[in-house]
C-alpha cells in the first residue's frame, strides 16, 4: 500500500492507494464511486482484469474514505487528490501515459480535475452520474465542454443516472472528444436484472472496453 499525501484547502492529510501490475504499460488511476472505497470488488475485479491487458493500475481512496465518513467532502477536496495521486503515478513513471478512470463520483471528480487543468491522456467514465436520479433538470455537465482531451462513457442504458437517454447523448455531443459504450439493460453499478454476476465479474467485464479505447 502506497500513502499519498494530499493538500487539501483544510490542510494536509493522506489517502492510501494501491498498485497492481508491473512492466512499462500504461497506468490507469482508478477512482471509486461515493459510497464505496478502492477496495470494492468491482474495482478489484476491474483492476485485475486490467492488468491481465498489459496496463498497470493505481486505485486510491478520496480523504473521506480515509476518515471513516460515508458521504463525500467538498469537490476540492477530491480534485486535489486526484493531483496528488495523478503525480505520484507520473513520478513512478514520467514517460508513461496517464489515463484517469472512476465509478460514477470518482470519474466525475476526475473530470472536474482535468478542467481545472489537471494533465493525463484521456478520462473513462464507468458509469457517469449525469444527474440525481429523478432530477433531470439539474445535470452535472458544464464543466465537460472544455475538456480537450479523449473521453469514454461507459454506460448502462437503464442507469436512473443518465434518464433520459435523449438528455445524457445531448451532453455528450457537446463534448470536443468523446465516446459512449453501451451496457445493454445495466443499471448504475452495470447489474442486469434476471443475471446474477458478483460486482468483481461485472467490474472485469468492463475492463476491455477501457483497454481498447487506452490502447
Amino acid at each position: 500500500m502506497t500513502e499519498i499525501r494530499v493538500e487539501l484547502p483544510t490542510g494536509p492529510t493522506t489517502v492510501s492507494a494501491d498498485w497492481a501490475g508491473d512492466g512499462e504499460g500504461a497506468i490507469v488511476v482508478i477512482a471509486h464511486g461515493a459510497g464505496t472505497g478502492k477496495d470494492h470488488p468491482f474495482l478489484l475485479g476491474f483492476s485485475e482484469a486490467l492488468v491481465e491487458h498489459g496496463f498497470r493500475t493505481l486505485r486510491f481512496n478520496f480523504p473521506y474514505v480515509e476518515q471513516g465518513r460515508r458521504m463525500p467532502g467538498p469537490a476540492a477536496h477530491a480534485i486535489a487528490t486526484w493531483r496528488a495521486v495523478v503525480d505520484v503515478a507520473r513520478q513512478q513513471a514520467p514517460e508513461a501515459p496517464i489515463w484517469a478512470a472512476g465509478k460514477s463520483y470518482g470519474g466525475r471528480m476526475a473530470s472536474m480535475a482535468v478542467a481545472e487543468g489537471l494533465v493525463v491522456d484521456g478520462l473513462a467514465y464507468l458509469g457517469y452520474p449525469l444527474h440525481a436520479p429523478g432530477k433531470p433538470e439539474k445535470p452535472r455537465a458544464e464543466h465537460l465542454p472544455a475538456i480537450a482531451i479523449p473521453q469514454l462513457f461507459v454506460e448502462g442504458t437503464n442507469d436512473p443516472f443518465i434518464q433520459p437517454l435523449s438528455q445524457f447523448e445531448e451532453v455528450v455531443a457537446t463534448c470536443q472528444d468523446a465516446r459512449v459504450v453501451w451496457i445493454d439493460g445495466g443499471g448504475h453499478t452495470f447489474e442486469i436484472k434476471g443475471q446474477r454476476r458478483p460486482a468483481s465479474e461485472i467490474g472485469a467485464s468492463l475492463a476491455p472496453i477501457v483497454a481498447d479505447f487506452a490502447a
